[in-house]
């Protein structure tokens, strides 16, 4: 139930890009405080339009419906993460490969783009609504696929394709428990080290 990352602007984008992210990080900002307050299902795109000071045919060039505030591009995360487990080594174990690359995600492009309270908040709303867990869902299916072909290729038996798709999952499945566990805590444990011990629950398992 991963929620909305980002990786900052890169030196790549345009002065127009940049523009178009400050708005679509503006929005996401009121958008998750209307969420909070009054509950996902209860707020309207119209209401989150107005409130951003714009229309809500506006709000759509940014953000084709309110569950993607919260849910934000769901390939972005994924590519990050397939990039930077292609990298690691290939004699590296592949349940460490994964960790590796999933902590690069919550530490360079982190729930709430590096604001813990907005980031914990789109987490707690993220599990608040059914719409928003099935977005989720798809969201981890997408990741699943780009990343198992990566996993079954480091896995020598025959059956690597099944094996390959369970480890994906349950690293996905850690991913979400130490995303949702971190939003939920107010002990000044980092996401990063609630990912590792996730990971290492399941380590002697993989």
């Amino acid at each position: 139930m991963s929620s909305t990352t980002s990786s900052g602007p890169s030196s790549g984008q345009t002065l127009r890009e940049i523009s178009r992210d400050a708005v679509r990080a503006r929005i996401t900002e009121i958008a998750l405080e209307m969420f909070a307050e009054r509950g996902f299902e209860q707020v309207t795109v119209e209401q989150i339009a107005a409130e951003a000071g714009m229309s809500a045919r506006t709000f759509h060039r940014y953000f084709p419906a309110k569950e993607d505030v919260v849910i934000g591009d769901p390939a972005r995360g994924g590519e990050f993460v397939r990039g930077v487990l292609a990298d690691r080594p290939q004699d590296e174990p592949v349940w460490d490969s994964l960790r590796l690359a999933f902590d690069a995600l919550v530490t360079q492009a982190p729930p709430g783009g590096g604001d813990d309270e907005r980031g914990k908040r789109s987490m707690r709303v993220l599990v608040s609504a059914a719409s928003l867990r099935a977005r989720s869902l798809e969201k981890h299916l997408l990741w699943a696929r780009m990343l198992t072909p990566l996993v079954a290729a480091r896995l020598p038996d025959d059956d690597a394709a099944l094996r390959a798709e369970i480890i994906v999952q349950s690293a996905l499945a850690c991913f979400d428990v130490a995303l949702t566990t971190w939003a939920n805590a107010d002990d000044g444990t980092t996401a990063s080290e609630l990912l590792d011990r996730s990971f290492a629950t399941l380590r002697p398992q993989v």
